[in-house]
């Protein structure tokens, strides 16, 4: 029996990384690992970060373009939530979803401490790349396309 309990812990401790899933502030969640190829862009913003501000175009046009390749979220450095998180995407014209919660636990990065910051995240829920400063439509295309 004891061993019988043991294997099936072991099999549940094994699973549970594989259905990780962060809950979006418009619906919704998303896995990291997924079975579609895609990559994962996760991209973090202050309302008040001018690069923050200049790059999100840039990264709306890149979200629309590799939208069978990518996933592009965002994270609000200030962890706003709610009425106040949807005020700002609008006013910053932000037009893919936001993540709820900070999935950085799951790559063990410490906080972020220079914005923007950008992670690219492969769809076995690898973390790629991190980059800091603003990034373009061209730079971001350059890698994914690696």
């Amino acid at each position: 029996m004891f061993k019988k309990i043991i294997f099936i812990s072991l099999i549940l401790a094994g699973c549970s990384g594989d259905d990780v899933s962060y809950p979006l502030a418009d619906g919704g969640s998303h896995s990291f690992k997924n079975d579609q190829g895609k990559h994962t862009l996760i991209n973090y913003w202050a309302i008040w970060c001018t690069p923050c501000r200049e790059e999100i175009p840039e990264l709306n046009k890149l979200a629309e373009e590799y939208a069978d390749q990518l996933t592009v979220l965002a994270v609000n450095f200030d962890n706003e939530q709610g009425e106040k998180l949807q005020a700002q995407v609008e006013k910053l014209g932000i037009e893919f979803s936001s993540l709820q919660s900070d999935p950085r636990a799951l790559w063990s990065l410490k906080p972020v401490s220079v914005l923007p910051e950008t992670l690219i995240i492969d769809s076995e829920g690898v973390l790629l790349h991190r980059l800091i400063g603003p990034q373009t439509l061209e730079s971001l295309s350059t890698l994914i396309a690696k």
